[in-house]
């Protein structure tokens, strides 16, 4: 069974910057998405199986940025955090290989707050 364990979610202030990590049970494309309470899931970001392309939601491109080593593990670095950032951001994974990004996989979820 393929899991997904997420970590370095918290708090931070209008501008400043938190990083999330997500290490999964093996090595698939992966991605953020977000959800507050009453909305649906949003896309965030994206990356491929090997890194090679990434793809950003348009309310965080320019300011998070995903990323990935060479093995298991993706980041989403979020820079310049504004209050409607505020959100739980869920891990998910590609795990089927679909030919764009379709997550089947998800993590348990972390709490971001951004709050003055």
């Amino acid at each position: 069974q393929v899991r997904l364990v997420e970590s370095g979610g918290g708090m931070a202030q209008p501008g400043g910057s938190l990083r999330l990590t997500c290490t999964a049970s093996g090595r698939y494309a992966m991605g953020w998405y977000r959800q507050t309470a009453g909305k649906d899931r949003e896309f965030v970001a994206s990356i491929t199986y090997k890194g090679a392309n990434r793809y950003h939601g348009s309310s965080v491109r320019g300011r998070f940025l995903i990323s990935r080593d060479t093995g298991t593990t993706a980041y989403l670095q979020m820079n310049n955090l504004r209050v409607d950032d505020t959100a739980t951001y869920f891990c998910a994974a590609d795990v089927a290989n679909h030919r764009s990004f379709e997550p089947d996989t998800w993590g348990q979820g972390v709490q971001v707050i951004v709050s003055s």
